[in-house]
């Protein structure tokens, strides 16, 4: 890497669901990195697979990264564009340097269909032979290319990946890691549909944006042999690998929404400040040092360094995270208090929402907090409600309110209209009693009989802190049993 380079960090999310808290996480230290040494940060949406694209998903992910006043020198929102970061903007970037590839002999078009693709796999499967492509179409002739290409035969490209020998991972924290080639197959860099894969679209845009260092989780590492391959084949120069520990479960698992709460947006709307997220969240991949845990965002620019950064699995424990939330609220002056529960727990917008829903129950105005709480709580106390309908398993109603948890995880508009149609599809299909399947629901996210309407009500708590408990009354109808 050339050392007089100017530092060019970028944060690539794929914008197909809530934004992740390891979103919040890699950009952190992005960003830190970026400032330290006079840099740039590139956020670029990564938006190539188009099964899973939620546009709604991309403007929450850039509202959240706003409200950590985690700020990106290009890429949306800069200078009132968008500019060009949207990898789906930039396809025919990505067929012109595959076709590059093709010319150099470093990649092939593959005609196999996917039922011959299947097949092999499960053959693969019954000899007990390493899974991945086998190369069948790797060195068809040109005249049998065009053939195929003349007769429209749907086709993706692959990379020639080397067949023997090692290939080296040079990574900042952990040294060389030789990955065994013969391990790896020739991967796809554009789909039948012409888009790209997150391969190609990725070393080529960070070639293009002059990436200097790929600093991102541990995860990818799996990937980068793919990479470093891509790069050689194009005859370019690697950025500065930095694979940093992936945030955990308590059981060390990988950190999942089935196990804790991973949208930025939920930790908003439960009142965590921006500030102790950022303090919490630095605090899981590297150490201050001097045993000190609260540090602002100031005092982490000027002690930062890799050195300090510990390759051990962090744990995401939440409490730890709403201890330092304690700390923060207890700095917070007079006016910052006031103001800050007036923008996030009564704002006017939110309270327009409630109007319809709650002035026909109340019969005066000290009513309000008490008999419409869960409208601005997080958690909720189950004790002492019945959710379990009679005559039905605790093993039935996990099932069917799994299934819902899934079917709200696609929802990609959150409105009343959605909400009602996924609940009289699954109330159709599981043939239960509408009272045996609603009050449960409503218990589990209101915690109360009586409250507004159900679908209307969870159309104004929103995605995340529905999901949230719901799957935490399943976690307590389980200890229960």
């Amino acid at each position: 890497m050339d050392q007089q380079k100017k530092v060019r960090v970028r944060i690539a999310p794929s914008p197909t669901g809530d934004p992740h808290v390891g979103l919040a996480y890699i950009t952190l230290f992005n960003y830190v990195f970026s400032k330290q040494n006079a840099g740039e940060l590139v956020l670029r949406i990564e938006d190539t697979d188009r099964t899973r694209y939620r546009r709604s998903s991309e403007e929450r992910i850039i509202r959240s990264l706003n409200w950590l006043n985690l700020k990106w020198d290009e890429g949306p929102d800069v200078g009132g564009k968008f500019g060009p970061y949207r990898q789906s903007e930039r396809l025919d970037i990505y067929k012109k340097y595959a076709e590059d590839l093709i010319s150099k002999g470093k990649a092939y078009r593959c005609f196999c269909t996917p039922e011959r693709l299947s097949q092999m796999r499960q053959k693969q499967k019954d000899e007990g032979s390493r899974f991945g492509y086998d190369g069948k179409c790797r060195n068809l002739s040109s005249e049998k290319v065009n053939s195929l290409l003349a007769q429209k035969t749907p086709s993706v490209v692959r990379l020639k990946m080397p067949e023997d020998g090692v290939i080296p991972i040079r990574d900042h924290l952990r040294g060389v890691i030789e990955i065994d080639a013969s391990q790896l197959d020739d991967q796809i860099l554009i789909k039948s549909d012409g888009f790209p894969t997150y391969h190609l679209a990725n070393v080529v845009d960070d070639h293009l944006m002059q990436i200097t260092h790929v600093i991102r989780a541990e995860e990818w590492i799996s990937s980068t042999p793919k990479h470093v391959v891509l790069y050689q084949a194009f005859s370019w120069p690697e950025p500065e690998f930095i694979h940093l520990p992936l945030l955990r479960n308590q059981d060390r698992s990988k950190i999942s929404k089935r196990k804790n709460p991973t949208s930025l947006d939920f930790y908003r709307r439960k009142g965590v400040l921006p500030e102790a997220m950022l303090n919490f969240l630095a605090l899981m991949g590297w150490s201050y040092g001097e045993d000190k845990e609260i540090f602002s965002l100031d005092q982490m620019l000027e002690k930062f360094s890799f050195k300090n950064v510990s390759l051990g699995g962090p744990i995401f424990d939440i409490q730890k995270l709403l201890w330092l939330n304690q700390q923060y609220i207890q700095d917070l002056s007079e006016d910052s208090f006031i103001k800050h529960i007036q923008k996030n727990l009564f704002n006017e917008g939110y309270l327009r929402n409630l109007y319809s829903l709650t002035k026909s129950r109340l019969n005066s105005f000290d009513q309000f907090v008490d008999k419409f709480s869960f409208f601005f709580s997080g958690e909720l106390d189950y004790q002492g409600l019945s959710i379990l309908p009679k005559n039905r398993s605790l093993t039935d109603f996990k099932k069917v309110i799994k299934n819902l948890l899934e079917r709200l995880d696609n929802l990609d508009n959150w409105d009343e209209k959605n909400l009602k149609e996924i609940f009289q599809n699954q109330l159709q299909e599981i043939a239960w009693k509408p009272k045996e399947y609603y009050m449960p629901i409503r218990l589990m996210t209101t915690g109360t009989k009586d409250s507004p309407p159900l679908v209307e009500t969870l159309a104004v708590l929103g995605s995340e802190i529905v999901r949230y408990r719901l799957q935490n009354s399943l976690t307590y109808l389980s200890k229960k049993a």
